[in-house]
């Protein structure tokens, strides 16, 4: 029993949110079938796009800050930890200046980890938002970026 009790529980590889049920309970699974769509809570970041000028002075772990719609009154820090390699939105030709400046690149800014778990239970996906990048290291936040900063 306690062996069929074992075959039949259901182990999520890492800690998450469900998101919906794929599978209906009484459902027959081949093998690795899915059951259940797992959102990981342990990796949330934002996706934005800054153009050629501003992406080209973005170094990996940046400093940003990200201003959700949903919350505009938290401040969310965030380090960004991707930057495309190639634009995302190019022209077939590239042959002018003008053209060059329509050039965007992704960007990802993650939220540390120690902050998503601290804050679990508020944590949502997808939310759409504003992300603030420090171009400069040296330069300060604005006040409407230092005040409200979640920790």
């Amino acid at each position: 029993i306690d062996a069929d009790i074992g075959d039949a529980t259901l182990a999520s590889p890492r800690d998450g949110r469900i998101q919906f049920r794929v599978a209906e309970p009484g459902e027959v699974l081949a093998g690795g079938g899915r059951v259940l769509n797992l959102v990981d809570l342990g990796d949330v970041y934002m996706t934005f796009f800054l153009s050629t000028g501003q992406a080209g002075r973005v170094a990996i772990g940046s400093d940003v800050r990200l201003v959700l719609d949903a919350a505009p009154q938290y401040i969310i820090p965030a380090k960004v930890t991707f930057v495309a390699d190639v634009a995302q939105f190019t022209p077939k030709t590239v042959e002018t200046e003008e053209e060059r400046l329509k050039l965007m690149f992704r960007i990802k800014a993650h939220i540390a980890p120690e902050l998503l778990r601290k804050y679990i239970q508020q944590v949502k996906t997808g939310l759409p938002g504003v992300a603030y990048v420090r171009l400069d290291p040296q330069a300060e936040w604005p006040a409407s970026l230092k005040g409200k900063l979640v920790q």
